[in-house]
């Protein structure tokens, strides 16, 4: 099965690529050291700015986690924005990393 989406452009790759050396945004803000991390697409990949709004989540907080912590974006979209903070939140807290 294939995943919907477009194709990046070449500055939506270094994007995401700038944001994928971050670390996991939820492991930063609780504290521990760097733990790798996988890109969440929070618009889905289709819109036409979709790829310059992503996060950094390792395997566990983006979808290998639990519904208690550690918690998966995916399903439990609900539980770990009341534990973590929203998208939008988080989306901030990066750019300003990437701001820095």
């Amino acid at each position: 099965m294939a995943i919907k989406g477009r194709s990046p452009t070449v500055n939506e790759s270094r994007h995401m690529d700038n944001v994928s050396q971050l670390g996991c945004i939820v492991c930063r803000n609780r504290g521990f050291s760097f733990i790798p991390a996988e890109i969440h697409h929070t618009q889905g990949k289709t819109k036409l700015d979709s790829h310059f709004k992503v996060l950094p989540l390792c395997y566990e907080h983006h979808r290998g986690g639990k519904g208690e912590e550690p918690i998966s974006r995916h399903p439990w979209k609900r539980r770990f924005e009341k534990e973590y903070g929203t998208e939008k939140e988080l989306l901030e807290l990066v750019q300003g990393l990437l701001d820095g």
